[in-house]
């Protein structure tokens, strides 16, 4: 069972060994309890920690709050000013491109705006609000940040926040801390077979 809040600290029990089904579930179950009531949160959970035989007390009192900070950081988190303006939210996070920003946009229509799911238009006009450049074409911005997997597919066309995604923003505007958020979660390129073949061979 993972123990991860909706609002995903940096570091965590899946950061060591964490594989890209990790976050495809992590983000599947997030996405889950966030289409369900506060109330119902904790009974889904108990259910599923009861049939796995998983003891996760801390696990059903995050994930059953109707909002969640960061429990392992000082700093302000979403849930405790909501009245910051999108101009002064993305003057805080300094994204520095496209794709970044879109991660950052996503984040306040998430946290902000109550608006979980959302498609290219809704970037672009929050975008327009917090007296951002205009995006060349938000569409593009939106795949391209999905293919690095600051989002993730909410069906019929709609996208959400990753929680790989969350993680980022949540960093921002430590560059080095987001940076390496992003590292960590792609997958280690292996050897080729055929190199190390080869290798085997010329050391014989």
């Amino acid at each position: 069972m993972v123990d991860y809040p909706e609002s995903l600290p940096p570091v965590g029990p899946l950061e060591a060994g964490r594989s890209d089904d990790d976050l495809k579930v992590l983000n599947e179950v997030l996405a889950a309890f966030g289409r369900l009531k506060p109330d119902r949160r904790e009974k889904i959970l108990s259910i599923v920690a009861t049939y796995y035989g998983v003891k996760a007390p801390e696990a059903i009192s995050v994930l059953a709050a109707p909002h969640h900070g960061d429990a392992t950081r000082s700093e302000p988190s979403f849930s405790e000013d909501r009245s910051i303006s999108p101009k002064q939210f993305m003057l805080e996070k300094q994204p520095k491109t496209d794709v970044e920003r879109v991660a950052c946009l996503a984040y306040y229509l998430t946290h902000y705006r109550g608006i979980q799911n959302f498609n290219a238009l809704d970037v672009s006009k929050l975008n327009t609000e917090a007296a951002q450049v205009k995006f060349a074409d938000a569409s593009v911005a939106l795949a391209n940040a999905t293919k690095l997997n600051y989002l993730a597919p909410a069906g019929k066309g709609a996208k959400q926040l990753s929680a790989l995604g969350e993680q980022f923003v949540l960093a921002l505007p430590d560059r080095d801390r987001a940076r390496n958020i992003m590292a960590s979660a792609r997958p280690r390129r292996k050897r080729r077979k055929a190199n190390e073949e080869q290798s085997g061979d010329e050391t014989q």
